[in-house]
């Protein structure tokens, strides 16, 4: 089948309008250890903005021709782009939050490349030193503003969501954005796009010219899902896990949506975080909220954290049902009690130093065959190092659904292994069913074959 495309070049405004020979040589470097790979890759995915796709692989061999170049010049540089999707251009010309984007994926593949890998300024296999890389790739970002209140929401939610919680997601973005408050998510489609939409129409009611659509993403996932063309300020992690950090050290507020298998990777990330004796009395405002027929998957959720995490973890978070305006509420005066600990520990108001994250919710998680084999679901350990080793096992799901690397390993080797406990399996297995019979795995309508299996252990 073939894909309209487009070529053409196009100049960047700023400070990445001048790169070092040493900078574009690694860009334009297709050897081995080169950057291009990846910047060509995160490039497309940014060019595709807006297509109802969330396979990794199909996205790479659906333009298989597209490239793009760096050419330097006497008075700065270029992007040469051959074969981009036509749907990133309005006449002919790139739409100019895409192009944005385009530049934010530059940016940051380079500070990375440059600034934080191999540097030994920051020690990444310490919990210190991953934490300060994360802050470094922010400020470079722009992304942390100091001299401001505390505003910034966190929403998480599923790319793949039906109508009715779409529109669930634009009210509750509305009614945070009527408030004053600014929007931060995957960056994606679905739950990522509806509140950041729903706060845009806020802000313009409110007459916000400075309103704040902050994305996150990171290469694996960034073809699966795209960033929408509300974001306007976009940032790439080198993996999932400094992803995941960089909201909790930036958010202010949490607002759960519905969700697949990611959703349920960043609840138990949090929860995990949260667990930690070290943070019990770091405010945390964290709210699951979905319309009236939403109710029973949140009632899954519940379920299954208290099966496998306890008492302690449900009383980490509140459920508001088809509530928009008292989820706004409870956001904004959770907000307010995080400026007042803030301000009295004197910790910055933009970046949350103090919140404890042990060095299992940072390290790198390949989801290979041997390491989803390999990892311990068992009641026999703390229970926010349960909670990190769950998020891995939905990270891969996650990896096997739809990024690159993942559908290729399932392709080849089968499907993923996921073993444990019985008491652990059984709950986990029900709440997989119940994102599959939901259709929250994937966009596709065709049916889902898992990519995983569950294996129950009994206790000898």
């Amino acid at each position: 089948m073939e894909y309209e495309v487009i070529d053409t070049q196009v100049s960047p405004t700023g400070r990445l309008e001048i790169l070092s020979r040493t900078e574009a040589a690694k860009l334009l470097d297709i050897g081995h250890g080169g950057l291009h790979q990846l910047y060509r890759d995160c490039s497309l995915a940014v060019l595709n903005c807006g297509n109802e796709l969330d396979d990794g692989k199909e996205l790479l061999e659906r333009y298989r021709d597209f490239d793009i170049r760096i050419m330097q010049r006497q008075r700065g540089i270029k992007l040469d782009i051959k074969g981009a999707p036509a749907s990133a251009f309005v006449d002919g010309k790139m739409i100019t939050g895409i192009r944005e984007h385009l530049f934010a994926v530059l940016r940051d593949v380079i500070y990375v490349s440059e600034e934080i890998r191999g540097n030994p300024r920051f020690a990444l296999d310490t919990s210190g030193g991953v934490t300060d890389a994360v802050f470094h790739i922010l400020r470079n970002a722009s992304v942390l503003q100091p001299r401001t209140d505390p505003n910034l929401v966190v929403c998480w939610g599923g790319h793949s969501v039906g109508r009715e919680e779409y529109e669930y997601t634009k009210v509750i973005g509305y009614q945070l954005g009527l408030r004053g408050l600014d929007i931060c998510t995957g960056c994606g489609p679905g739950a990522m796009k509806g509140p950041m939409k729903g706060a845009a129409i806020a802000h313009a009611k409110q007459r916000i010219g400075t309103g704040r659509y902050i994305g996150f993403t990171e290469p694996g996932i960034i073809a699966a899902e795209a960033p929408n063309p509300i974001v306007n300020e976009l940032v790439i992690f080198p993996d999932v896990e400094k992803r995941l950090e960089a909201f909790v050290r930036a958010g202010h507020g949490f607002v759960v949506f519905p969700g697949g298998a990611g959703t349920a990777e960043e609840i138990l990330y949090i929860l995990g975080v949260l667990l930690h004796p070290s943070n019990a009395d770091v405010p945390f405002p964290l709210v699951f909220t979905g319309p009236k027929s939403a109710e029973n998957y949140f009632r899954q959720i519940d379920q299954f954290v208290g099966a496998t995490l306890g008492v302690e973890a449900q009383r980490l978070y509140k459920i508001i049902i088809d509530d928009p305006v008292q989820v706004a509420r409870e956001i904004q005066a959770g907000i307010k009690l995080v400026r007042n600990f803030r301000k009295q520990q004197r910790d910055s108001y933009y970046f949350n130093s103090m919140l404890k994250i042990e060095h299992d919710f940072q390290r790198p998680f390949h989801p290979s065959h041997e390491n989803m084999r390999k990892l311990k679901l068992h009641r026999n350990q703390p229970r926010h190092t349960l909670a990190a080793n769950l998020r891995r096992a939905f990270s891969g799901v996650v990896a096997g659904n739809v990024k690159n690397e993942g559908i290729r390993e399932i392709e080849k080797h089968g499907s993923f292994e996921i073993q444990g406990d019985a008491a652990i399996m059984g709950p986990m297995d029900a709440l997989l069913a119940s994102f599959v019979a939901q259709q929250r795995m994937k966009l596709s309508s065709k049916k889902y074959n898992p990519c995983y299996r569950i294996v129950a252990e009994t206790a000898a």
